[in-house]
């Protein structure tokens, strides 16, 4: 008996040191898809083109703490920099970044990342030429991936590039920090880094692009979708809605359980606000729990979302509006399954259905990529 003890023993042992010399053969390896190691809350990566334009463009950004430069996408374990540059990985050279959620966030990020790159290039990036170097926005959840979306979409109707945005929308994978001689290069190489980026003609284009009447035009696009879900007066939201719909929306009002439209809607499709017809939920997002109303493990768009404690009924509980008409859609309550163990219980009539065979026709086609 202690023999067989003393084995299993020395086996554990065995396996805990495999275990660890595996990790100390992967230092720089970052799993950014199931198990990942990483928060999407404070982390974003992104291909530009030569990573060292990209580390510094997003280096100068308030907020960010750190830019890491490296490989992503391809099959090759530990890949170097001229097995990647060779094209035959399969990986793009991008940056891994790091930012103080309080100061900035992953929509700001992206619009420094537009403002530097060719997003109609989907062939390499400037002097750089082949699928190594393109234009790639790696998503590391659903939000970042909706927001992602909706950010192309915004920038393609703004009227700025008169070519298709090819700009890629995939999921993380393993991230593989590059060789020291590559990070930070802008800072310990200014010279050459100056040279190299002024023969690669990024600035020329780039200035050529954000001119101030393309800047004003960008802005314009994107008031333009504020303006889009904003809240209309109380007579036309009163000729619109339902008495019940009114009542839910506008008086905080509740419906049964059971006995609504959507608790048992199983098509694939999103939710969006009955009154404005905002984004606010997603099929894939959607479970059963049994209570008899939608219910939804996160947001379509978080930002979209806004939580406000609720002390009805005598009791303390987190209620849910949208961020735009203001309308009360229901309540969230941390009983829910994984990934996130939330469970946003919505009354269906705060929502609107449409299925994902109307996203193009509704003016959502943004959101065609997650189903």
């Amino acid at each position: 008996m202690k023999k067989t003890l003393w084995i299993v023993s020395l086996l554990s042992i065995i396996t805990y040191l495999s275990a660890i010399t595996q990790a100390a053969q992967e230092p720089g390896a970052s799993t950014m898809s199931k198990g990942a190691i990483v928060s999407a809350s404070d982390t974003a990566i992104f291909a530009g083109g030569c990573f060292w334009c990209t580390e510094a463009d997003f280096e100068k950004h308030k907020g960010v703490l750190s830019a890491t430069s490296g490989y992503i996408g391809g099959s090759e374990q530990s890949p170097a920099y001229k097995q990647v540059a060779s094209g035959k990985t399969g990986h793009v050279e991008a940056v891994l970044v790091k930012f103080d959620p309080k100061v900035t966030n992953y929509q700001s990020l992206l619009d420094v990342y537009w403002k530097h790159i060719n997003p109609t290039d989907s062939d390499g990036q400037f002097v750089d030429r082949g699928k190594q170097y393109r234009p790639v926005i790696f998503y590391l959840d659903r939000e970042q991936m909706n927001l992602a979306a909706s950010s192309k979409a915004s920038l393609q109707s703004s009227g700025i590039f008169d070519k298709p945005i090819t700009t890629e929308i995939i999921e993380a994978g393993k991230f593989w920090p590059a060789e020291d001689y590559h990070q930070d290069y802008f800072k310990r190489n200014p010279i050459r880094y100056k040279y190299y980026r002024y023969n690669s003609g990024r600035d020329q284009y780039l200035e050529t692009v954000w001119t101030k009447e393309n800047l004003e035009r960008k802005a314009m696009s994107e008031n333009k979708q504020t303006n889009q879900y904003s809240k209309p007066s109380d007579t036309k939201i009163r000729e619109k809605l339902s008495d019940l719909q009114y009542k839910v929306t506008q008086k905080e009002g509740t419906e049964r359980s059971f006995d609504n439209e959507y608790w048992d809607e199983k098509r694939e499709g999103i939710y969006v606000d009955i009154v404005s017809g905002e984004p606010l939920f997603s099929s894939r997002d959607k479970f059963d729990s049994g209570t008899g109303w939608p219910s939804f493990t996160k947001p379509l768009i978080e930002e979209y979302i806004v939580e406000k404690k609720d002390f009805r009924l005598f009791m303390s509980r987190t209620e849910v509006r949208s961020k735009f008409a203001d309308s009360h859609l229901g309540h969230v309550f941390d009983d829910g399954p994984a990934p996130t163990g939330l469970r946003y219980c919505i009354n269906s009539a705060a929502l609107e259905f449409i299925p994902k065979q109307q996203l193009s026709s509704r003016g959502y086609e943004q959101f065609l990529d997650q189903f």
